[in-house]
């Protein structure tokens, strides 16, 4: 009888943590957008917009900068870069600009063109690394 108590006790702990970061991971897209939107103001620095635009982009895109699929490293693209980025931004964004951005924020969705910038940035990091690969497998053979 104990036994069936800690199991229902343990699905009830990981129902409530499961929504807990469904939770988490919708305020970080809302806050991207509110830092999307925040960078878009002529108040906003340009080193400050460039690097929105790296993050938003990355957070935004169907391609992962490093696939999901690959152990460890799939996720941890996911982990750094969009968290860290976005604290930074938020540190870097005049206040008064971030706010009014917050409250657009909670109005809008995700505008398609970044979705599709955030694909054509990421799939054009691929080609760089491809390309890459590809001089070194090249000269690398001429040299034997």
């Amino acid at each position: 009888m104990m036994f069936r108590t800690d199991r229902v006790t343990l699905c009830r702990w990981t129902k409530k943590m499961w929504e807990s970061l469904k939770s988490h991971a919708r305020a970080l897209k809302s806050e991207a957008l509110a830092v999307y939107l925040a960078a878009k103001d002529p108040r906003t620095p340009w080193y400050v917009k460039a690097l929105v635009f790296f993050v938003v982009a990355h957070t935004f895109s169907p391609i992962d900068l490093i696939p999901d699929f690959i152990p460890i490293l799939g996720y941890l693209d996911d982990l750094l870069i969009t968290p860290g980025g976005l604290w930074l931004a938020i540190r870097l964004i005049p206040p008064e600009v971030l706010a009014e951005a917050r409250v657009n924020a909670a109005g809008c969705g995700v505008e398609r063109s970044v979705r599709v910038a955030g694909a054509a940035i990421i799939f054009f990091i691929w080609i760089v690394v491809f390309v890459f690969i590809g001089w070194l497998i090249l000269f690398s053979s001429k040299a034997v």
